[in-house]
């Protein structure tokens, strides 16, 4: 592989992995302490799918391009909103509270995992269309997002037990953006 490949799905990585570094810093505001145990799995889940939707996406291929494109932006944003949704509750006091600091909601952070990997899977379509090696690809890929995860999860807890409540509901509050950012982009109301 050149190293103008590398560097181009390096920043491909790079740029798919915003989103689950954005949750990933909401996650680290909501701890009590920085336990990297829990951020090295936080990364994995994230790292993992990020990796995993590309590959299905480039298994899918062209057969079915137009209907993963067409749905893909509204269950990123209906996952995010409904999460977001909690987590502003809960921070609002009407939840138990604990849901997001030191134990892992695994069905929470699959659903997030989920929804933040979304456009990687069309990726994946791009990289069967281009005949880009698939293997390299997911593998940098996912160890991009896995790197970026860890550190928005401590960067996340460095700044977030000082505003705790509002850092919940903060975190809630953007993972709704991020949705509501996924939808409009794919119906070409706004463009980042």
């Amino acid at each position: 592989m050149k190293f103008s490949e590398f560097a181009e799905l390096m920043f491909i990585g790079a740029g798919l992995a915003m989103d689950a570094f954005a949750v990933a810093l909401c996650k680290g505001m909501s701890m009590e302490r920085l336990n990297m145990k829990l951020a090295a799995v936080i990364g994995l889940f994230f790292g993992g799918f990020q990796a995993l939707m590309p590959f299905i996406g480039w298994l899918l291929g062209v057969q079915f391009e137009r209907y993963i494109t067409k749905a893909d932006h509204w269950i990123a944003f209906i996952l995010l909103g409904f999460i977001g949704g909690r987590m502003m509750h809960e921070a609002a006091g009407g939840g138990d509270g604990d849901g997001v600091c030191e134990r892992l909601d695994i069905k929470e952070l699959f659903l997030l995992a989920v929804a933040t990997s979304i456009d990687a899977l069309a990726v994946g379509i791009t990289f069967a269309f281009l005949r880009t090696p698939i293997a390299p690809a997911v593998s940098i890929i996912g160890a991009t997002t896995f790197a970026l995860s860890v550190t928005g999860v401590a960067i996340g807890r460095r700044f977030g037990m000082r505003f705790k409540t509002g850092a919940e509901f903060a975190g809630g509050a953007v993972l709704i953006l991020i949705g509501l950012k996924i939808l409009l982009e794919h119906l070409g109301i706004i463009s980042f």
